[in-house]
């Protein structure tokens, strides 16, 4: 499900802004992308997301800025030193360049603020505001996904009732049909007692009994209507059902299948075909369900 929430923040020293995104997922997958410095944050981000969302791809960006004027920057030497010295080792080696200065400066960790003296007690405060932004930022993403998930619930309805009418279509066709069903099965009979060498009684029963099987669809019609039924009251339940109307969909395109396999005239033919688009429909959006 999709989505969108930023939240801004700040205390006398810095200010910080989060947004958080969610596209459509079969399962949670939460990446971070935290302003350096507050990459510890990123294990609670995770735990938070995680009790309110259970499906999507969601993106969670921080950025963080000092208030108080440009930042004074430092060259970590150390850093800078160590990274000269791997590169000279490699020097004579076929195919490696040696790096430029500007690329080693780009590199984390070699280019410092000079003027962040915030003390620990700072620091914790920070974080903990931070965390509240970002609570204040997912509250509002969920409410966001909340609302689409409203509109969502119309279209699922509406389709569920296409689904539900095409049953009800099938089913009349279904017993409008006992005399093309008797002699489709009297010409398969005919076939199997001209055969030569003749088929043996027992062997005759068991094709019967296939035969009236493969001819008779009121099992699927009937565990299509109960799928239909269970999807409704999955929707009205509400809460997290995006896997089981998922796995409902798999059922009602199986169940669909069927029909039109054993379908043996135009009329059934065509709404099963009918009935598959919706289902398709149908399975597409439910994609979209947390």
């Amino acid at each position: 499900m999709t989505g969108f929430a930023r939240a801004d923040g700040s205390d006398p020293r810095c200010n910080w802004t989060w947004e958080i995104k969610s596209v459509n997922g079969r399962a949670l997958d939460v990446r971070c992308r935290l302003a350096p410095g507050v990459d510890v944050l990123e294990p609670e981000v995770r735990a938070q997301v995680s009790k309110q969302l259970k499906r999507g791809n969601v993106s969670v960006n921080l950025q963080v800025s000092r208030s108080s004027g440009p930042s004074t920057l430092s060259v970590n030497r150390e850093v800078l030193d160590e990274l000269i010295g791997i590169a000279r080792e490699y020097a004579d080696t076929e195919g490696v360049k040696p790096p430029r200065l500007d690329g080693l400066l780009g590199l984390r960790g070699v280019i410092e603020s000079a003027d962040d003296d915030d003390s620990d007690d700072v620091r914790e405060a920070r974080a903990k505001d931070m965390q509240t932004t970002f609570g204040e930022a997912l509250d509002a993403l969920v409410q966001s996904r909340a609302s689409e998930g409203a509109a969502l619930e119309r279209i699922l309805i509406g389709q569920l009732d296409a689904m539900s009418a095409l049953v009800d279509e099938a089913s009349a066709a279904a017993e409008a049909r006992p005399d093309a069903v008797r002699e489709r099965m009297r010409e398969q009979l005919s076939v199997l007692l001209e055969a030569d060498p003749p088929v043996a009684e027992d062997r005759l029963a068991q094709e019967l009994a296939i035969l009236a099987t493969k001819a008779d669809i009121r099992e699927e019609i009937d565990r299509l209507g109960a799928h239909v039924e269970a999807a409704r009251e999955y929707i009205s339940e509400g809460g997290t059902v995006g896997r089981r109307l998922d796995f409902l969909a798999q059922e009602f395109n199986r169940e669909a299948n069927t029909l039109c396999a054993k379908a043996n005239d135009k009329s059934l033919t065509e709404i099963g075909i009918s009935l598959k688009a919706v289902i398709d429909q149908f399975r597409e959006q439910v994609q979209n369900v947390e």
